[in-house]
């Protein structure tokens, strides 16, 4: 009777993230960013679209150490926040 009751259960079978691992900081590389990050959350009431800069910042960081997948910033949501390319000038509007 009980080879009966596992009949059409379906096994879980784990997958790793979309992105690949997030490996924590465990030597400290990026904990100055992460502070200032924090910081500034905490003076912003939690409104962390004052401290976009600080959160670039910090994934920056996360990337350089390879603590996590390299992706350009414009796909992380930082394209406003980006130097223009070597060479332009910015011409203002026309007239």
């Amino acid at each position: 009777m009980s080879t009966a009751m596992n009949f059409g259960v379906k096994s879980f079978k784990p997958r790793e993230p979309d992105k690949g691992s997030f490996p924590l900081d465990h030597f400290g590389e990026c904990r100055s960013f992460k502070e200032n990050f924090m910081k500034c959350l905490t003076e912003n009431s939690f409104d962390n679209s004052r401290c976009r800069l600080q959160s670039k910042q910090y994934l920056e960081c996360r990337m350089d150490n390879q603590l996590m997948t390299k992706e350009p910033l414009e796909k992380l949501g930082f394209k406003d926040l980006m130097d223009p390319p070597p060479g332009h000038k910015d011409q203002g509007p026309s007239v």
